[in-house]
């Protein structure tokens, strides 16, 4: 079962990053959107109304998102990065990764799941690859099953910046 009160991992990035996101919405999307409302009823008949069809829909979008980031923020549990340390990969790290195929070598923080871009090297805590990385240490070997079949990683190395 769902629980309401989980907490929702996230760096202090995120956490600000989905607080801006909510201010915006709050000040200046849904004002912008109930004047659209307003406007659009001015016109007259609203059964064949396309604008005021289209703002209702924008409205109905933009109040979903404020009550999901409400929730998210509210439940956030904020993690100072520069805090954690050790050798073991935890939430927060920033790994370095060599294909054992390729010999490329990639690197990704693993964050939050509403901070997570793969292409920024921001990894979500919830990914195939972030779960197999936790606890693993310099020198370890992952083995990561994707779609296109399994992947094997040696953890090059482990920092907290």
């Amino acid at each position: 079962m769902f629980d309401l009160e989980e907490k929702i991992p996230m760096t202090a990035k995120g956490y600000e990053s989905l607080k801006a996101e909510l201010a915006h919405l709050l000040d200046v999307e849904r004002p912008d959107v109930v004047q659209a409302i307003a406007e659009a009823r001015s016109h007259g008949d609203l059964s064949e109304n396309a604008e005021y069809h289209a703002a209702k829909e924008r409205q109905a979008f933009i109040e979903r998102r404020i009550a999901e980031l409400e929730e998210k923020v509210s439940n956030a549990q904020i993690i100072d990065v520069l805090s954690v340390s050790g050798s073991d990969i935890k939430f927060g790290a920033t790994v370095s990764l060599v294909d054992n195929d390729t010999s490329e070598t990639v690197r990704y923080q693993i964050v939050g799941s509403d901070e997570a871009d793969v292409k920024l090297g921001l990894l979500s805590i919830t990914s195939p690859l972030a779960r197999a990385l936790i606890g693993k240490q310099i020198g370890d070997e992952v083995d990561v099953s994707i779609p296109s079949g399994i992947r094997s990683y040696s953890v090059e190395d482990v920092k907290y910046v």
